[in-house]
């Protein structure tokens, strides 16, 4: 779409905001049950352009995208009413009488960007919190991911009205294009790079905006970890979609006295999770095009690989790596990898381990496997990072039930229910001051002593 047709596209959508058909809650959970259906009826199409994209298996399609998106999408049903509610909260005294309540309302016409590695999950997951909140949306799928973006435009333009809620497909041209309209709220999800022009859009025109990004998230195992088990979970959360996941764990902090168990650990469990040859294995899925796949290629240090390391340039297909030996000039350490390679860093001290992680960006995601309860009240509240677990990676964002997001360079805003809800919608504070009577004690002039006294009762 040329920028004279996406402004047109936005302006249907402004008057259709302004008639006021978003706001009833009935209406909202009309459309919830539209999209939930459209999910289900499109089902397998959903998985077959994962595939096609990414790889995925339907199984992993499921279970990571459109499983987790009839979730959020049936929580925000059963939940709308209550949060769309207007919120009684107490008045002082001094404002006798009345009664005082935040009430929420959609911030309006808004643009939600995602990425191409959980293209569908990150797509419709925020859509159903702008339509739960009330508004009206125009989505922007990633390029990077043609098959899934075209399935989302058939699901939309199936359940909506495009003055209702819109697909803008296109790269660059229609991104650009899109950021110098005037939205009420942008909803990002993808790079750091991409989300700071996002932000210097965004703040010309004081637009509010969730930003959704990523970084080097660490993984901590220290010597107190259930080592067999921190290495089946950490390679399931590592290696799924190929490592293309905002929240993997980027690189391993292991404590020396176990580093050498771990490595072997770890081996075993590739081996038995994706067999002795992962890139003959049909459920494990490919880079997401040739430009990241020569970039992930060198990353790997050949001298230091201790496991996989093979690809194919055909398929975009790299095996799942494990570097050991790994140090923070290394290559790998200088970006975020999002990509299936496991570096391997040793610690000797805890403490100096965290007062490290303390002078490093904050990033989106932290774990630590430890039975230590000392060191996990140490990381869960000194270290500033997005969300995470203690023994287990990944999880955390798969509830609707707590908020997802970042925090400084990771981030800002989060979603997921409530906090989903929230980030849509404003809450106006409105005080209903009763007119039957009308406390004279703040008008002028302020010369009555009991005026004064009663002023310093009230405001203490």
């Amino acid at each position: 779409m040329t920028g004279e047709e996406i402004g047109r596209l936005l302006e249907r959508q402004r008057t259709y905001y302004r008639s006021g058909a978003t706001l009833p809650v009935k209406f909202r959970r009309e459309q919830l049950k539209k999209l939930y259906a459209a999910v289900k009826k499109y089902q397998n199409e959903v998985n077959a352009a994962l595939t096609e994209d990414l790889g995925k298996s339907a199984y992993e399609g499921f279970m990571c995208e459109s499983g987790l998106v009839l979730t959020e999408i049936s929580y925000m049903m059963s939940h709308v009413k209550k949060f769309a509610k207007r919120k009684r909260v107490p008045t002082p005294l001094a404002q006798f009488p009345s009664h005082s309540f935040k009430a929420p309302v959609p911030l309006g016409n808004t643009l939600i960007m995602s990425p191409w590695n959980y293209p569908f999950l990150l797509t419709v997951e925020p859509l159903a919190n702008a339509i739960a909140a009330g508004n009206t949306v125009i989505l922007k799928p990633s390029a990077y991911s043609p098959a899934t973006g075209r399935i989302v435009e058939r699901i939309v333009s199936e359940c909506f009205d495009p003055s209702y809620v819109a697909v803008v497909s296109g790269g660059r041209a229609e991104n650009a294009a899109l950021l110098d309209q005037k939205f009420d709220f942008v909803f990002f999800t993808g790079s750091k790079s991409v989300g700071k022009e996002v932000l210097r859009h965004t703040a010309e025109r004081l637009t509010p905006a969730v930003l959704e990004l990523g970084g080097k998230s660490p993984c901590i195992v220290d010597e107190s970890a259930n080592i067999s088990l921190a290495a089946r979970r950490i390679v399931f959360g590592k290696y799924l979609n190929c490592g293309q996941t905002c929240v993997a764990p980027d690189y391993i902090l292991c404590h020396r006295s176990v580093k050498d168990a771990f490595v072997q650990a770890v081996i075993k469990e590739i081996g038995r999770q994706y067999g002795e040859k992962p890139l003959e294995n049909k459920d494990y899925g490919k880079i997401v095009n040739e430009k990241h796949f020569a970039r992930l290629c060198s990353l790997i240090d050949e001298k230091k690989v201790v496991c996989g390391g093979e690809r194919d340039p055909l398929s975009c297909r790299i095996a799942p790596t494990v570097m050991d030996g790994v140090t923070e000039e290394d290559a790998v350490m200088g970006e975020e990898i999002f990509g299936p390679i496991m570096p391997i860093l040793t610690y000797d001290d805890f403490d100096a381990l965290v007062n490290s992680l303390k002078e490093k960006e904050k990033p989106l995601a932290l774990y630590l496997f430890t039975s230590n309860k000392k060191h996990a009240r140490r990381v869960t509240g000194e270290l500033s990072y997005g969300g995470g677990c203690i023994n287990d990676v990944v999880i955390h964002l798969a509830t609707s039930a707590m908020g997802f997001g970042g925090v400084g360079e990771s981030g800002m805003g989060s979603y997921h229910g409530k906090d989903g809800f929230d980030a849509f919608t404003h809450y106006k504070s409105i005080v209903d001051k009763k007119t039957w009577l009308d406390l004279p004690m703040r008008y002028q002039p302020y010369r009555s002593s009991l005026y004064e006294k009663l002023l310093h009762i009230f405001l203490r």
